[in-house]
């Protein structure tokens, strides 16, 4: 062996740990940029339909408690079964306090109805009104789908997150406007501004807690909402016990609301 041979193989011993690392390094960089891309690719739409898959993943039911604070901290709250089917079906049904036990309101699209034990009959509601009192009105409590009530007018990125700017479908959505931030990874909301037709910022929905809610569903806990109409008020909706459940068309009319409670 020469001493030029000898020499080459003592620089390989020190070089390829050297160029294997570059190597391994070059590769993960090459593939960030796909990561990144596959993020970059998604339309507003699709990120929309993500959100809605995250928030409320198909046929299911939970439970809600509703906290509405008052400004001078007094509270009161409210506890209901909620089940979902297909894109706009819900049924909610009050569990406490005792005083409303046995409530129940259907959702139907874009129509609602609340049945009440001693009235016997379903009186329609709308939207815009409040089974619960507080900040929170039904259309927020008995909430479809953003993607059924809303198209995507424009998507851009703020403060790291997405920025959808939504625009209501019909004139009978309860907000004519919405401004989702959404994160990026997780592709759940963290604050959605809802205006009306003028303009006007009716109230501001904060979504909060990040965890598994029940059968391995990922996605805020709390909700929380103000308004500039009700200063000093504030309302909050904690999620729980979720399961995916498949339940017959039938629990999903007038003439069932009274047996609801019978699922249970």
């Amino acid at each position: 062996m020469t001493y030029f041979q000898s020499a080459l193989r003592r620089a390989g011993k020190w070089v390829m740990p050297f160029v294997l690392s570059w190597m391994v390094c070059a590769m993960l960089i090459s593939a960030s940029p796909i990561l990144v891309s596959a993020q970059e690719t998604l339309t507003g739409a699709q990120i929309l339909e993500q959100v809605d898959h995250n928030l409320q993943p198909g046929n299911l039911e939970m439970y809600r408690k509703i906290i509405n604070i008052e400004p001078d901290g007094k509270k009161k709250e409210f506890v209901l079964w909620f089940l979902k089917k297909d894109m706009d079906k819900i049924v909610t049904l009050f569990i406490s306090p005792a005083s409303e036990e046995g409530r129940a309101t259907l959702r139907l699209g874009d129509n609602m109805w609340l049945y009440i034990p001693n009235v016997g009959k379903p009186i329609r509601i709308t939207s815009m009104q409040s089974v619960v009192g507080g900040v929170f009105n039904n259309a927020d409590i008995m909430r479809l789908d953003y993607h059924v009530e809303y198209d995507v007018a424009d998507l851009a990125e703020d403060q790291g997150q997405h920025l959808l700017d939504l625009k209501a479908k019909t004139g009978a959505v309860a907000y004519d406007r919405l401004k989702m931030w959404v994160l990026k990874q997780e592709l759940v909301p963290t604050r959605i501004e809802c205006y009306a037709a003028t303009g006007m910022l009716i109230k501001t929905l904060h979504f909060k807690e990040i965890k598994d809610i029940g059968d391995g569903v990922v996605r805020p806990a709390v909700m929380e909402t103000d308004s500039p109409l009700y200063q000093g008020y504030k309302s909050i909706m904690v999620s729980a016990n979720l399961k995916k459940r498949d339940l017959p068309d039938e629990v999903f009319t007038l003439n069932y609301l009274s047996r609801v409670k019978d699922l249970r």
